[in-house]
């Protein structure tokens, strides 16, 4: 441990000689991107907090074909995936669990009041992605509930004008995949259509599937009021081989799921004020199958829906910033096995910028406060602190509060070994994180520094090893310490841009006065996490693409793992060639599932317009 802030405390040192060396450079693009899923909306540099941006031509050069790959390769994020295809795959942010990472659509919450399994049941297809917004650190003051350790918000592309796309993949494992994607640009409205299909006969036995995804965004009305309509629909399919229960055990598990979302947005501006209000309806549902040719034997069937309703504004004085804002929503769940439940949630949101020396240093309090119907009130406050050394480099810090209310399944599940407890108090943790943030239009790096302290987290306990029931139970305590970095380094090689990204993350959490013998869910945090990416471009129409990743978790398992792509561009015709697992590494991110050997994947798209 003492080694590795040693290199922190090293790093930070270089940047600071950097930037003494080269204040004036022109800033990159990415410094003037506006961060929009807070309501005081900032450029990316002038934020106090850890947050990650990925580009749509980052999501090009990744040779990733789903959010799930995608967000592998972003240190500090943890993703553990049960197959391909983004069947299934779990959300982590810094050692936090599933369901304490929050997922958003253009700002609009997709948590799960079944569980955070289905977390990533909603990410878009990357054609229709323009950015990812990915915040790290302490989050309930922002966004409220779930966004216990982060939130994640996926921007999607506003225009594409008129054009249409066509997408055809065939690969490894009998994969075969088909997308279209339309921009159609009209006097007064704007749309932009999604279909695709994944399919496969899998890697290994029953980890076949065949995945569906739609996609509608329209903007109305452009000339006067305009108001925004997203609709999605996806559906899933697949051989659950091992998701939950060992090989020794002989199950055959199946699973189907479908997520859903329709919602309308507009946007009302004067000078200083400005309000956007949204309405949206959100459905998932779940049928798992314990023996897939035998549905009578163990099934579980669950849907859920929320509907909603925000406001969130801003108002600009002579004091600085005020963003405030009000989320009202309605969970409605169905299931045979968690019954019938129903639960309204209220979130007031306030918070307030603050500028000082000619703006150089800023401070922006602020606090949540929720209402649940089942746990009544609580109060979450924050604050974020920023100071600018200089036009390329910024100090910041920040401290919170953040909580997380049970799941359904957490509260009243019953069966494989697993029972739920009624009884279960929220999660809570008090946060603190400092970090630098250096930017040219060459060279970028973030450090961050952080450390959390929780309680009542929950975890599934036996009073003793010889019971075979694990209870969901509130543990006492559990401390998580550790740094990142990211760095990217953009140059010219035969008059082409190139780019170099390293990230890299350390995490060391402690459950206090834990049995791990007793405990089914003990942490398995990526210790250390290294990805880099090597995009290179040494023809006119010929790009490669390299990826690195390196996982170590806090039980000792480690593996390594390289990716690779090559993007042909002959104007209206695409063709790529994408590499997994090279080296045919051999490892598990979840549960019992080993992952697939390495594959390839050849595409062909063609652009019409």
């Amino acid at each position: 441990m003492k080694t590795k802030f040693s290199l922190f405390t090293f790093i930070l040192f270089t940047i600071i000689n950097l930037a003494a060396q080269e204040e004036t450079v022109k800033t990159d693009s990415l410094q003037e991107v506006v961060i929009t899923s807070t309501r005081i909306d900032l450029p990316f540099k002038e934020n106090s907090r850890t947050i990650t941006v990925v580009s749509s031509e980052d999501i090009k050069k990744s040779a990733a074909t789903n959010m799930a790959d995608l967000l592998q390769q972003v240190a500090g994020v943890d993703i553990r995936r049960r197959g391909t295809g983004g069947s299934q795959a779990d959300l982590y942010i810094r050692g936090g669990g599933f369901d304490q990472t929050l997922l958003l659509i253009d700002g609009i919450k997709m948590d799960d009041a079944q569980t955070g399994h289905h977390t990533m049941n909603a990410a878009l297809p990357l054609e229709v992605i323009e950015r990812i917004e990915i915040i790290k650190g302490p989050a309930a003051r922002v966004f409220g509930q779930n966004a216990f350790t982060g939130a994640i918000n996926i921007v999607t592309k506003s225009n594409l004008k008129n054009a249409i796309s066509t997408n055809i993949e065939t690969g490894s494992f009998g994969q075969l995949n088909g997308a279209v994607t339309i921009g159609s640009d009209l006097e007064n409205s704007t749309h932009i259509f999604h279909a695709g299909k994944m399919t496969s006969e899998g890697y290994r036995n029953n980890t076949d599937y065949e995945n569906s995804n739609y996609f509608l965004k329209s903007v109305f009305n452009k000339k006067a009021q305009p108001i925004e309509m997203i609709a999605t629909f996806f559906e899933k399919h697949f051989g659950a081989e091992n998701f939950y229960t060992p090989t020794s055990w002989g199950f055959n598990e199946y699973e189907e799921t479908q997520n859903s979302l329709i919602a309308f947005t507009s946007k009302f501006k004067t000078n200083n004020f400005k309000i956007q209000p949204r309405v949206y309806w959100k459905r998932n549902q779940d049928m798992f199958l314990l023996q897939r040719d035998d549905p009578n034997f163990f099934r579980n069937f669950h849907i859920s829906n929320k509907i909603g309703t925000e406001a969130n504004a801003s108002y600009t004085s002579n004091l600085g910033e005020t963003g405030f804002g009000i989320d009202l929503s309605k969970t409605y769940l169905k299931s045979n096995n968690l019954g019938q439940r129903e639960r309204f949630m209220a979130t007031a949101f306030l918070e307030h910028r603050f500028e000082f020396a000619n703006n150089r240093l800023d401070f922006t309090p602020g606090v949540a406060i929720t209402y649940f119907s089942d746990f009544k009130f609580n109060a979450f406050p924050g604050l974020d602190v920023g100071f600018d050394i200089s036009n390329n480099l910024k100090a910041y810090g920040n401290i919170g509060y953040t909580y997380r209310i049970p799941t359904y399944t957490d509260l009243y599940y019953n069966g494989g070994g697993s029972i739920g407890n009624p009884d279960l108090e929220p999660e809570e943790a008090f946060a603190q994180e400092v970090g630098l943030k250096y930017f040219t239009q060459k060279f970028s790096v973030t450090l961050a520094a952080f450390n959390r302290d929780a309680k009542n987290l929950i975890d599934y306990v036996r009073q003793n090893t010889t019971e075979e029931s694990f209870t969901a139970t509130n543990i006492a305590e559990v401390n998580t310490k550790g740094f990142e970095f990211d760095a990217s380094y953009n140059f010219k090689l035969n008059n082409f841009n190139q780019t170099l990204a390293i990230g890299y993350s350390f995490l060391e959490d402690d459950i206090i006065d834990q049995n791990e013998a007793l405990s089914r869910y003990s942490l398995n945090t990526l210790k250390h996490h290294f990805t880099t990416r090597l995009s290179t471009k040494l023809f006119k129409n010929l790009s490669q693409n390299i990826i690195y990743k390196h996982a170590e978790r806090t039980t000792g398992d480690s593996y390594n793992v390289w990716d690779a792509s090559v993007v042909l561009n002959l104007k209206r015709l695409v063709f790529t060639f994408t590499a997994s697992n090279i080296f045919d590494a051999d490892y598990i991110e979840s549960g019992f599932t080993p992952m697939p050997p390495s594959n390839v994947l050849f595409g062909l798209q063609y652009n019409f317009k």
